[in-house]
């Protein structure tokens, strides 16, 4: 970053049951967000992934593009019954799905939106997640790609008007994903058939690759997958799922890691040191490193190098979630959706825990594009109760909560992480920022640990009791029991319920 660029200011947005609006993200003034764009009526809001533009569908037939550097909106595209919307990455092309009532009908549509034109159309029968968006982009729109009957297709992202100008040939392709910083492989998952197995293989992209796999791994008692890329487009991570525990340990199926490598250095399952399902497994920024949550409750999490040896342990606890910041420098480990909220955030280059707190009933939760800032958000429908937005600092101490009546989504706007500059200098600056707002409120200086710890424990403080050895507490109940006191001080609720009852059963059975 040049030293005469500043870095961009954060942006929040925030959709509620029929509108959105964007706020200017941390540090606040006077502890409250600005609004930059206020009250855009909509049915659903999202960014591209470079952050330059926003779709807004405002009804089933209008969907509207915002600029984010001008906040204006800057084209709008009558599209009948659309279902879905996305844009691609740079903000070049829209893409849009309708319910189509006949096969004939091209329901998938390219838009262009300088132009505001259609570049292409295709029929596509379902919309999943799978299938959804149906051209698939990288990073930097050079390479563009979609599913298809036994095969991926591949277009010239310059002239869509060309058709598909080269294929690669798999056999019962269910699913695929494009790398996307670069575009330069792709996997392709193929379902079991037939008796035969599962599996994923790696291709390259180019015209004048190979057609055959360069890296391929096979499943058994293999159902679905999710396929995660690197930074640098070097390695896989493929999270594959059974709905069917063989060994009858999980009500909710099995399921494996297994990391593969375009170089062939490695195809074969990540070495997890406990039983029990992937719940979530993250790549650094840089895409040297991997961080897993893993295994029968309670979870452990660790992190591993790029030949997979383990390079950190995170511990066990009540987590399902990991999220590695921007600048690959702050990990946050945390147990959302059925578990308590707990949080833990971890400095991994000084392999040092930060800090702990909660936030319970999380439903979305992602750091900052600077890498300072982890922002967690209870959302509708899942959530229909105590919807809000929690914003944390990078050691875990609460910065901000706002609760809201209704909230459908909130998210940061993207920003290359590289627009920032060192996060060692961010954090420097804003932790001086903190000294400065506690002393003008009145308070003297603490250190973060402190402040965590503060905000993570706020029990009572109680007298520790005097010490009773065992043998004490059942003489004293012994006693009450001969004088025919009740022994309740030593005895619980349940116990004290429990011998009454027999007491009146006594009782009865006497009269009797």
């Amino acid at each position: 970053m040049a030293s005469n660029d500043l870095p961009p200011s954060l942006e929040i947005l925030v959709r509620g049951p029929e509108e959105f609006s964007l706020w200017n993200g941390p540090p606040f003034i006077n502890g409250q967000p600005g609004v930059k764009l206020d009250k855009v009526i909509c049915v659903s809001a999202n960014f591209n992934e470079n952050g330059s533009k926003i779709m807004v569908m405002k009804s089933n037939s209008v969907i509207s593009i915002y600029d984010c550097a001008s906040k204006k909106e800057i084209r709008s595209f009558e599209v009948p019954n659309v279902a879905a919307g996305v844009l691609s990455p740079c903000g070049t092309y829209l893409q849009t799905f309708q319910k189509s009532s006949t096969p004939q009908e091209k329901n998938v549509t390219l838009w262009k939106i300088d132009t505001g034109d259609p570049v292409y159309q295709l029929f596509q029968k379902n919309l999943t997640k799978t299938t959804w968006p149906s051209i698939q982009f990288s990073s930097d729109e050079t390479v563009a790609c979609r599913l298809a009957t036994n095969e991926v297709q591949f277009f010239d992202t310059g002239d869509f008007s060309k058709g598909v100008i080269y294929r690669i040939r798999v056999p019962g392709v269910a699913g695929i994903e494009l790398s996307r910083t670069p575009g330069s492989h792709v996997a392709a998952f193929v379902p079991e058939s037939k008796g035969g197995p599962a599996s994923v293989q790696i291709f390259s992209c180019g015209k004048d690759s190979q057609s055959q796999p360069i890296a391929r791994r096979s499943f058994f008692r293999c159902s679905t997958v999710q396929l995660r890329w690197n930074h640098g487009s070097t390695g896989l991570l493929v999270a594959a799922h059974s709905d069917v525990d063989k060994t009858n340990q999980s009500y909710y199926g099995e399921s494996k890691l297994c990391y593969l490598t375009t170089d062939g250095s490695h195809e074969g399952l990540v070495p997890l040191r406990k039983e029990g399902p992937v719940h979530d497994s993250q790549w650094s920024y840089s895409g040297l490193e991997f961080a897993v949550v893993y295994g029968f409750m309670p979870a452990k999490a660790t992190v591993f190098d790029k030949r997979c040896n383990p390079l950190l342990e995170l511990g066990t606890g009540p987590y399902n979630t990991i999220r590695w910041n921007p600048k690959g420098k702050f990990l946050c480990l945390a147990g959302f959706g059925n578990l308590p909220g707990d949080m833990v955030f971890w400095d991994y280059q000084e392999k040092k825990q930060l800090g702990t707190t909660k936030a319970e009933w999380s439903v979305t939760s992602e750091w900052s594009p600077d890498g300072c800032y982890f922002m967690t958000a209870t959302t509708a429908p899942r959530r229909q109760v105590d919807n809000g937005i929690k914003i944390f600092h990078y050691n875990g101490s609460l910065y901000f909560k706002k609760m809201l009546e209704k909230l459908y989504q909130a998210d940061w706007r993207p920003e290359s992480p590289n627009k920032f500059g060192d996060i060692a200098e961010l954090v420097k600056s804003l932790d001086s920022v903190k000294l400065e707002e506690n002393k003008s409120s009145g308070q003297g200086p603490k250190s973060t640990q402190a402040s965590t710890k503060a905000s993570s424990s706020n029990l009572p403080a109680q007298k520790p009791a005097a010490y009773r050895p065992p043998h004490a507490k059942a003489a004293a109940a012994i006693q009450a029991e001969l004088l025919g006191q009740s022994p309740s001080e030593s005895m619980s609720k349940n116990a004290l319920r429990n011998k009454k009852k027999r007491e009146k059963q006594k009782k009865a059975a006497s009269a009797e």
